[in-house]
């Protein structure tokens, strides 16, 4: 038919930042959309895996949400810990 689907929908079940914090993660894809829970916040949707089981990650942070926009496409899937640095979240 021609039609090229430019949207991914993530797999596996979603998983709260507490859970996989100081853990080992690899980071395959995410997006960036308009939160629906709070009017001009950012959400980022985070397709990960863990011990090699996908799962998908939402949040608000504004630092990952930064950090991850300055990783190239060449360089996904990458490895990364999230840790909790004066009380915001970072990939280190």
């Amino acid at each position: 038919m021609g039609i090229t689907i430019t949207h991914t929908t993530f797999i596996g079940d979603k998983i709260k930042i507490n859970k996989i914090l100081n853990r080992e993660i690899t980071v395959h894809e995410y997006k960036i959309e308009d939160s629906k829970k709070f009017v001009g916040t950012k959400c980022m949707h985070i397709q990960f895996s863990l011990n090699d089981t996908k799962h998908v990650l939402f949040t608000s942070s504004k630092f990952l949400i930064e950090q991850i926009g300055k990783v190239k496409n060449c360089d996904f899937p990458f490895t990364a810990t999230i840790v909790e640095n004066d009380k915001r979240y970072e990939f280190i």
